[in-house]
């Protein structure tokens, strides 16, 4: 899977992004992270390893603490798709309101000849 579609899968659960939400404020181990939801360590460390294959956040190790942590450039990529697919639909929206315009006068042209 290549680095973009990796992150937007991963982005794909809620789960997911609150995890990414709760690192955004600072490292996090396995066990604070699951604090918050309804599901065993194990099943936030399969959504960790998920988030860390797709680059969006690294694993270190401290004694027996593998705290995570939010990768600073990890959403640079698909904002930057994502900026440069905003600026091309609003491109076409801009001219879809134009011919929207541009029949409607047309349509009241029409009807002040009759």
């Amino acid at each position: 899977m290549d680095p973009l579609s990796a992150t937007f899968a991963a982005l794909a659960d809620p789960t997911r992004r609150a995890i990414l939400g709760r690192l955004a404020d600072g490292e996090a181990t396995v066990t604070e992270l699951a604090e918050p939801f309804d599901m065993t360590t194990q099943a936030v460390s399969k959504h960790l390893r998920v988030l860390e294959e797709a680059g969006l956040i690294t694993r270190g190790r401290r004694a027996q603490w593998r705290p995570s942590r939010l990768r600073e450039d990890a959403l640079d990529d698909a904002t930057d798709w994502l900026e440069h697919h905003r600026a091309a639909f609003r491109q076409r929206f801009d001219a879809l309101d134009r011919e929207i315009a541009a029949l409607r006068k047309d349509e009241e042209n029409d009807r002040g000849k009759h």
